[in-house]
C-alpha cells in the first residue's frame, strides 16, 4: 500500500490501521475513538492558533494600510479624497488668466450632439442603442478630438507657427498618432511599394 499522508502528518505519524478495512468491520471502534479524540485536539490547537493570530493582528499599529478598517470608514475616506480633488480645481480655476479660464470655459461646454452620435451608431451596428452607451461614446469622442487637437498643437510649436490650427497641422497630427498606433487606420490601404 502506497503512504498517503495528510498535511497534518509527518511520515513518522502515519498509523496505517486507520486504513485496514477489516480492522473497521471487526468492531475495533476503539480505534476511530482515538482518531476522533485526535482530531478534537487538532481543531482545537488550530483555534488557539487562530487567536494568537488575532492578538497579533490588533497589536500592530493602524495606520500600516486602509484594507482594515471598515467599510463605512473607505466611503469617507473617498468622499475626502474627492473634497481635496474638488478643492485643487477650485484653486487652479481662480488662478486662471482670462484667456485660460475662457478656454476652459469652452471645453467644458463642449460635446457632441447626443441625436447624431445616436444616429451615427444605430446605423453602424444595425440596432437601438441606449442612452448611457451614446453618452459614454460621446465621452470617448471628446477625448479623441483633445488627443488629435494637443498633438496637431504640439506639430505647430515644432513648425514655429502661431495662431489658430490649420488643417495641414491636423492632418500631421493624425498621420503621427497613426504611425504610433494611436489611431485607428480608416480603410484599407495597398502599401505605394512592394518588398519581396
Amino acid at each position: 500500500m502506497d503512504d498517503i499522508l495528510f498535511p497534518t502528518q509527518k511520515s513518522d505519524d502515519v498509523d496505517y490501521t486507520f486504513f485496514d478495512i477489516n480492522d473497521a468491520n471487526n468492531g475495533n471502534s476503539s480505534k476511530f475513538q482515538e482518531d476522533s479524540d485526535k482530531d478534537k485536539e487538532l481543531e482545537e490547537s488550530k483555534s488557539d492558533l487562530e487567536e494568537t493570530k488575532d492578538d497579533v493582528k490588533s497589536k500592530k499599529p493602524e495606520s500600516k494600510s486602509e484594507s482594515e478598517e471598515p467599510p463605512g470608514k473607505k466611503l469617507k475616506t473617498k468622499k475626502e479624497m474627492e473634497e481635496e480633488e474638488r478643492e485643487k480645481m477650485q484653486v487652479l480655476v481662480s488662478n486662471f488668466t482670462e484667456e485660460q479660464l475662457d478656454r476652459y470655459e469652452m471645453y467644458r461646454r463642449s460635446a457632441f450632439p447626443k441625436a447624431a452620435v445616436k444616429r451615427l451608431m444605430q446605423t453602424i451596428t444595425g440596432c437601438s442603442v441606449s442612452q448611457n452607451v451614446v453618452i459614454a461614446m460621446s465621452g470617448i469622442a471628446k477625448v479623441f478630438v483633445g488627443e488629435v487637437v494637443e498633438e496637431a498643437l504640439d506639430v505647430m510649436e515644432e513648425m514655429g507657427d502661431a495662431g489658430a490650427l490649420q488643417p495641414k497641422y491636423l492632418r500631421e497630427a493624425v498621420r503621427r498618432l497613426r504611425q504610433r498606433q494611436r489611431m485607428p487606420i480608416g480603410k484599407f490601404q495597398k502599401p505605394y511599394y512592394r518588398l519581396n
